[in-house]
């Protein structure tokens, strides 16, 4: 479920829940509504509004938590690939279809890390492309020609499989998806609490607006959480371009 779709339904469903509180507010007797009633109804809408609260912030908490560890996968990986980068330029002319190799490989790689987090399927995750077994290819085969070469592809040997390895942990830390019976419930929670709501307001301009702004805000809540929840995917999602990017053009 996209967070758009989870912020619609979110809205429609305290929409609906105003919409009930005030049917009610006109077909129950007012001596049904008596003070010691009306407590009980607060009391109870209060408790709701309070676990909603903490259940919405917990959500947060882990949505942020799994985008945070997705988006220092992605640094991390941009950094070794200009260590790689840099290095093989020390190395020398010899390393330069190795360079080239480089910027084919890494913009086909984070198309395909996005477009399968995105989609959902990672049945290819942990399987090497035909760029990428190139360039390990590529890398094997340097012939240092002097001590300094030699040491120069150990580190560029240990650095390209730092790439790798930070590779499939963006695929091994699997995103946080929302639990649909989960989320239904909590949607459940608001619309009993704006049904409470609406259920003793007097209608007028100003509590409609009010409950406009209320929805929208509990519902963009809901947005924040499902949309954090995509790393890869949404209107949050990490910037790839500045990840394919990283390898400044040869000259």
């Amino acid at each position: 479920m996209t967070s758009g779709t989870i912020f619609l339904i979110s809205i429609a469903s305290i929409g609906a829940g105003v919409v009930l509180g005030k049917s009610l507010r006109a077909r129950i007797p007012a001596s049904q509504l008596s003070q010691e009633t009306k407590e009980v109804i607060r009391l109870g809408a209060g408790l709701l509004a309070t676990l909603a609260a903490v259940v919405i912030s917990l959500m947060i908490a882990s949505a942020k938590s799994s985008y945070d560890a997705q988006d220092a996968h992605f640094r991390q990986l941009a950094a070794y690939l200009v260590e790689t980068d840099q290095l093989l330029a020390q190395y020398g002319p010899g390393a330069i279809e190795v360079r080239k190799l480089m910027r084919q490989a890494v913009p086909a790689a984070i198309d395909r890390i996005w477009r399968e987090k995105a989609s959902g399927s990672q049945d290819t995750a942990f399987t090497a492309i035909s760029l990428a077994e190139q360039l390990h290819s590529a890398i094997d085969a340097l012939s240092p020609a002097n001590d300094a070469q030699r040491a120069l592809k150990a580190r560029i040997v240990q650095a390209s499989a730092e790439i790798a390895r930070t590779r499939l942990l963006m695929f091994a830390d699997s995103d946080t998806p929302l639990l649909t019976p989960f989320l239904l419930i909590l949607i459940f929670w608001l619309t009993v609490i704006f049904t409470s709501f609406s259920l003793f307001a007097e209608p007028n301009a100003a509590v409609a607006a009010a409950f406009l702004v209320l929805a929208l805000s509990v519902s963009s809540a809901l947005f924040l959480v499902a949309d954090l929840s995509q790393p890869f995917a949404g209107l949050m999602q990490i910037p790839k371009e500045q990840l394919r990017h990283t390898l400044a053009p040869l000259s």
